[in-house]
């Protein structure tokens, strides 16, 4: 049975601790990566990134081609856009980011966040049902990070437990509309 990994149509026998950063890393062996390679490996149509761009919610490819940060925020966004609005999306980024082009104020790196979030999803499985379980899984997932912001950890560990539940609620509206098919 196959995986996908979030926010992504890269598919997988199964999502391991540090399987993100070596995908990454494989990905990225050449530097940065095409708009029609992002659309292959996301399933976004290349109109939608670059829309994504002019409203602001990405800083623009250099030369034609997406960094590693780039490509985490462009699969956080298409991850947490199954059950958030855009809008909210774009508040949870302004939190994490800051302003878009200065990286000082950053809460945290988009593809540190997103490999963190890999890996808080891959080692135990989480009872989203269980609130204590959702917030003692983003606090194991924010553990060894250094604040670079007062209260950036905490936040960290919020926007973990976001994340958790936005995706989980997209795979659970994806399974309840796979059963309901079967039903015709």
């Amino acid at each position: 049975m196959s995986k996908m990994f979030p926010g992504t149509t890269i598919e997988v026998t199964r999502i391991e601790k540090g399987s993100s950063k070596i995908l990454f890393d494989g990905i990225f062996t050449t530097g940065g990566i095409t708009l029609g390679q992002v659309s292959v490996m996301t399933g976004l149509e290349p109109y939608i990134v670059q829309n994504w761009v002019k409203r602001g919610f990405l800083t623009s490819p250099k030369k034609r081609v997406y960094s590693r940060d780039q490509f985490a925020r462009i699969i956080i966004i298409n991850m947490l856009r199954e059950s958030l609005q855009i809008e909210t999306i774009c508040g949870l980024i302004k939190i994490i980011g800051g302003e878009l082009e200065d990286e000082t104020d950053d809460l945290i790196s988009d593809e540190e966040l997103y490999h963190r979030y890999v890996n808080m999803i891959s080692e135990n499985p989480i009872n989203v049902a269980d609130k204590d379980s959702v917030e003692k899984a983003a606090e194991a997932a924010a553990e060894k990070y250094e604040e670079r912001l007062p209260g950036s950890k905490k936040k960290l560990v919020k926007i973990l437990q976001v994340m958790v539940y936005a995706h989980s609620a997209s795979v659970f509206r994806e399974k309840a509309e796979e059963i309901l098919s079967t039903l015709n």
